[in-house]
């Protein structure tokens, strides 16, 4: 046996699954011979039991490639062992069904099925299941009996026979791989909707007189709850919420100047009120914060924190621990830059300083979050931390807290990306914000659902405060509306930051992806309420399509992904299927004009014959179709995608201002 799967490297650590999710158990199987052999993975949970599942061969013939699709039941540890065996019934039933009709050795063949259907029953009534020891047993006697040999051919692939034997026939020169490790997560970890906004920015005010601000708290955040849970989200992330430093202090639009009342970047953190376990003073005090998170609660929704390993010059870490930081050659700490960016405003921490004090402090900081209700941690560049690092601190915490989840903020080489996943990072950040064409799009999303799924899980934030794609730069309602279709429907995890819903779409400058009058370094209050009942908002659409994800179990799988043929490659077409639970997704990728093409299904993904014909539903607007393997579509500017579900059954009244059968618009 070769190849098992799901292993990371040679099986030194454990490969992810989540409570739920559909994962494929395999590995390549053969043996000398024309003999067949059979296979099975046994799978051990964290309770020590076993429970086996056969393998099936895996399209295209002739690779020797076994596996079958599996669901773990609970959390925790579990192992898989692939098994591979001598499968006398597949060799006889081979035989069989080729020399009795042919007269070949008949007699021979009779008498063989008869040693082994009894030795089979014999096996069922040893494992306590009589029903199967019954049927075999008379399949045993159907072989020595008087009957047409073409009959008892005819008995012997009867349903309940194959099916018993299935369950009981010999496995001989059975031989095992080792065992590997799969660690399984929450079902949070692999399906989730995450929103991000400031709580400063939430009702904060500004003095027309003086200039002043007044922030917004955790208390005036509470309507930002109530609004992320009326769009389905389930996760609230918060940037930094500590105090922030003076020092090198950044003003509007990432300027070295600012001004009496700017409140500086949230990263920059630490002050004279505390650091990583302070809370800043204008967002309230602890009892606000446990408020806020119990607000959060008790609307189905869980708060993330974000966890930034970095100072500002004046964070206590800097008086108190000096060995901490790098020392430039000038004596003077060194800060953050990522050139032509400078952050004067922030220390990187050095690990190779004192790494046994500065893994405490870290592992005390999550805990002490823990203990005030966050169950879900982003981690800010992570990738310039060392590796070692994170194995440990998410090792520790995965011990006692096996349902606190992190998300891995790494926008950086992929051997780096892939090492933090296998290392224990349930979410990671993707490229997703920066694939647009049709052939990008399909690349990388085979990559992720096909190569990388056992260890990466991408969660697709279609904008982040630091990244405002060329994309949604248009700034029209129809790219925004096409990057949401598809976050939401070809990632399980994805993410929403504040303002995408209200079009916010203007760049620095040219050519750069950061914001114009950034978030990061500034209030921004909105007035969503104005702009939800003016209709200049996306919220609806958001609502719509996490109420689509909750209903339909095959958009909460990373994996079974497919895509379909369209030859406009502005038009992206692909489906998603676990067990009778099928999506289809129609997108326009064109945010500037009305695109028209037929779409060329691939029926068989589907669980469909060729020629079938079916309705389709449209989850977006609620129209319906007739669609077969090919279909028309014209996608415009204000309906620019479809996803839709099948049905054998037309529309109930048929809504006469439909298109023509066949057709979509």
């Amino acid at each position: 046996m070769l190849k098992p799967s799901p292993v990371i490297g040679d099986g030194e650590l454990p490969a992810k699954a989540a409570v739920g999710e559909v994962f494929t158990v395999a590995a390549t199987v053969f043996r000398e011979g024309h003999d067949s052999v059979g296979a099975q993975a046994v799978l051990t949970g964290p309770d020590g039991r076993t429970r086996t599942v056969a393998l099936q061969p895996i399209p295209p013939e002739g690779f020797d490639r076994w596996g079958a699709d599996v669901r773990l039941d609970r959390a925790g540890n579990w192992t898989f062992r692939i098994e591979g065996f001598d499968d006398p019934w597949e060799t006889w039933l081979h035989n069989a069904k080729i020399k009795i009709p042919a007269g070949i050795d008949v007699q021979l063949v009779c008498t063989e099925g008869h040693l082994l259907f009894t030795e089979s029953a014999l096996a069922a009534a040893e494992a306590g299941d009589p029903s199967a020891a019954a049927v075999l047993s008379a399949a045993a006697e159907a072989m020595k009996s008087s009957l047409q040999v073409e009959d008892r051919l005819t008995l012997a692939l009867a349903a309940d026979v194959t099916e018993a034997m299935d369950r009981h026939k010999p496995r001989r020169l059975l031989s095992a791989t080792r065992e590997f490790p799969i660690f399984c997560d929450r079902t949070r970890t692999l399906f989730s909707s995450w929103y991000e906004f400031f709580p400063r920015s939430v009702g904060a005010t500004q003095d027309p007189r003086t200039g002043a601000w007044q922030s917004g708290t955790f208390e005036s955040s509470h309507e930002r709850l109530e609004a992320a849970a009326r769009m389905g989200f389930d996760i609230v992330y918060l940037p930094p919420i500590h105090p922030i430093g003076r020092s090198f202090r950044k003003g509007p639009n990432n300027t070295l100047e600012p001004g009496p009342y700017d409140p500086g970047s949230p990263w920059a953190i630490g002050g004279p009120e505390g650091g990583h376990d302070a809370i800043h003073p204008d967002l309230g005090t602890f009892d606000d914060f446990d408020r806020f998170v119990a607000k959060a609660r008790s609307l189905g929704l869980e708060v993330a924190l974000d966890f930034a390993l970095q100072a500002s010059p004046d964070h206590p870490w800097v008086r108190e621990h000096p060995q901490w930081f790098s020392t430039r050659a000038d004596g003077t700490i060194a800060y953050a830059e990522n050139p032509p960016k400078k952050y004067q405003d922030i220390y990187p921490i050095n690990f190779d300083n004192d790494p046994e004090g500065i893994y405490a402090e870290c592992l005390r900081l999550i805990n002490f979050w823990i203990g005030h209700g966050v169950t879900v941690f982003r981690v800010d560049n992570p990738h310039t931390k060392p590796v070692n690092f994170w194995a440990w601190l998410l090792a520790e915490v995965r011990r006692d807290h096996p349902e606190v989840i992190f998300l891995a903020e790494a926008f950086t080489r992929p051997a780096m990306m892939h090492t933090l996943g296998k290392i224990g990072y349930h979410q990671s950040y993707s490229y997703f914000t920066w694939r647009n064409e049709k052939w990008e799009l399909i690349e990388y999303l085979t990559e992720l659902t096909t190569e990388t799924d056992h260890f990466l899980r991408p969660n697709f934030f279609v904008n982040t405060p630091d990244i405002l794609s060329g994309f949604l730069q248009t700034g029209t309602a129809t790219a925004f509306t096409i990057r949401a279709v598809l976050g939401a429907t070809l990632s399980p995890d994805w993410g929403v930051y504040s303002g995408f819903e209200l079009f916010e779409s203007k760049p620095l400058r040219q050519g750069s992806e950061e914001y114009l009058d950034s978030e990061k370094y500034q209030y921004r209050p909105r007035d969503f309420a104005a702009a939800d009942a003016g209709g200049e908002s996306l919220s609806l659409l958001l609502g719509r399509l996490n109420q689509i994800r909750r209903d339909h179990p095959a958009l909460q799988q990373l994996r079974k992904l497919h895509f379909h043929t369209t030859h406009h490659d502005q038009v992206l077409a692909y489906s998603k299927k676990i067990g009778d639970d099928v999506i289809i997704v129609v997108t326009s990728l064109d945010p500037h004009r009305t695109v028209e093409t037929e779409v060329y299904l691939d029926m068989a993904a589907l669980g469909l014959d060729d020629h079938e014909v079916f309705w389709v539903h449209d989850e977006l607007t609620g129209r319906r179709w007739r669609w077969g393997q090919r279909s028309f579509v014209r996608l415009t500017l204000e309906d620019p995608a479809h996803i839709l579900t099948l049905s054998s059954e037309p529309p109930e009244p048929a809504d006469p201002s439909d298109p023509a059968p066949g057709a979509a618009s």
